[in-house]
């Protein structure tokens, strides 16, 4: 049987930010990367290669001087509403055996039918391709090492056909070849998305999930006139598997991909973040009426979660965490900081105890919409109404179960909608009072 060591991190939604192989006895780290996977860029914008280089990318012959086999993953649509595909490799250690070695990983993506033009001789000009590189140093490696060290990248795209010319290079020359062509296609009610990578483009994503993120055009800025509106969103950051000890990366990737979603959102121009974990019964981390929202500052909070610890003085409460989460929205909807909507996010919350309407009651004149989205990747399992659902129906708030990249899409668009034509309306009767 074949022994094999792969990386010990996943493949993400972008470049690998380090890549670490194993070996399978010892697990030691065997490859260095120098530099994550970044893109090429020129002066003008012109990539220039070497000359072999540009012969291998050119040559579309594969080759094996130096032994790999190269998978490509499907394109899949991720929660930040872009086109995610990558690729796998896979090298035989005893063909990096010997003294000290590095690899250059070498690829360009161009699109295919999107931005091509015909030259005077009616030649098809395909557009101009996107180039990525990755280094690596290779330790000595021992003659008899057993199995294969397993790499990957990932690249993001918007809609539309693309070719991919990839190779591997080592220090003496080697070169490992392999070109294939993608195909990110959105199929039935999802081709009305609009991504937030345009068709026929390669992107560069921030490889950290709590990266920060670039500042958006507000409408406020192009309309002076006009007055930022302000969303306050409460958050419950937990795993989709409430008796789950630790926060797996896909368990936030949604929760944060809806609050990036929420922050480029030309119409909003102040934030209020209130960021809680209902197990630790506890706000991790508060924002307040800020331009942008902090995702590095949110990130190093969440870092500081523990699942299943409560504070010894909280166990002597039967529904603590109904208390918890009665007091919170109790606080967040009274205080002077007056958004022009409140949005939960986060998986169900099934307490044993609802939220007393009576507490909420005195609330239930708030003159700006609330709403819910209830992310739950199954659900059927827990078909019920959870805990904030209940709550906000004081509230004639709206609920969206998030499930799909394309439920995300259909309850911001509306949300948005609904957000803007209720401040529309208050201003209005502001006015003619």
């Amino acid at each position: 049987m074949q022994e094999r060591c792969a990386a010990s991190e996943p493949v993400t939604a972008t470049a690998y930010s380090s890549f670490t192989l194993l070996t399978c006895v010892f697990l030691l780290a065997f490859l260095q990367n120098i530099h994550a996977q970044s893109m090429l860029t020129g002066p003008g914008g012109q990539v220039h290669l070497v000359g072999s280089d540009l012969a291998v990318l050119t040559s579309q012959e594969e080759r094996k001087e130096i032994s790999c086999s190269v998978t490509p993953d499907k394109p899949v649509v991720g929660f930040d509403l872009r086109f995610h595909t990558s690729y796998a490799v896979n090298i035989p250690l005893k063909d990096l055996a010997g003294a000290e070695n590095s690899l250059t990983i070498l690829f360009r993506v161009t699109p295919i039918g999107h931005g091509n033009s015909v030259d005077l001789s009616g030649n098809e000009q395909l557009a101009e391709p996107t180039y990525f590189v990755q280094h690596y140093t290779v330790p000595q490696v021992d003659e008899d090492a057993k199995g294969d060290a397993q790499l990957g990248g990932a690249i993001d795209l918007g809609e539309g056909n693309y070719h991919v010319d990839w190779m591997l290079r080592d220090r003496e020359q080697r070169v490992c070849s392999h070109y294939w062509n993608i195909d990110a296609a959105l199929n039935g009610k999802d081709r009305e998305m609009i991504l937030d990578v345009p068709a026929g483009s390669i992107a560069e994503s921030n490889p950290e999930q709590f990266g920060e993120e670039p500042a958006a055009v507000r409408v406020s800025v192009q309309t002076p006139n006009q007055t930022p509106l302000k969303i306050k969103v409460l958050v419950n950051f937990a795993p989709q598997n409430a008796l789950a000890s630790t926060m797996r990366p896909q368990d936030t990737a949604a929760l944060v991909s809806i609050l990036r979603r929420l922050s480029r959102e030309p119409e909003f121009g102040k934030f209020s973040l209130v960021a809680f974990n209902i197990q630790e019964q506890r706000v991790v981390y508060r924002q307040e009426s800020e331009a942008q929202i902090d995702f590095p500052a949110l990130g190093d909070a969440l870092h500081a979660i523990k699942l299943g610890t409560v504070d010894a003085a909280k166990l002597g409460h039967k529904h603590g965490d109904t208390e918890f989460l009665t007091d919170l929205i109790q606080k967040e909807m009274s205080s002077a900081d007056h958004p022009d909507a409140l949005i939960f996010a986060g998986p169900k919350i099934m307490l044993d105890a609802s939220v007393p309407e009576e507490t909420l009651k005195p609330l239930s004149g708030v003159d700006y919409p609330v709403f819910y989205m209830n992310y739950t990747l199954n659900p059927q399992a827990v078909p019920w109404k959870d805990s904030i659902s209940r709550a906000i129906k004081t509230f004639r708030g709206t609920e969206y179960t998030i499930t799909r990249p394309r439920d995300m899409w259909v309850s911001l668009s509306e949300m948005v909608s609904h957000i803007v034509k209720s401040s529309y309306g208050r201003s209005q009767i502001k006015a003619a009072q």
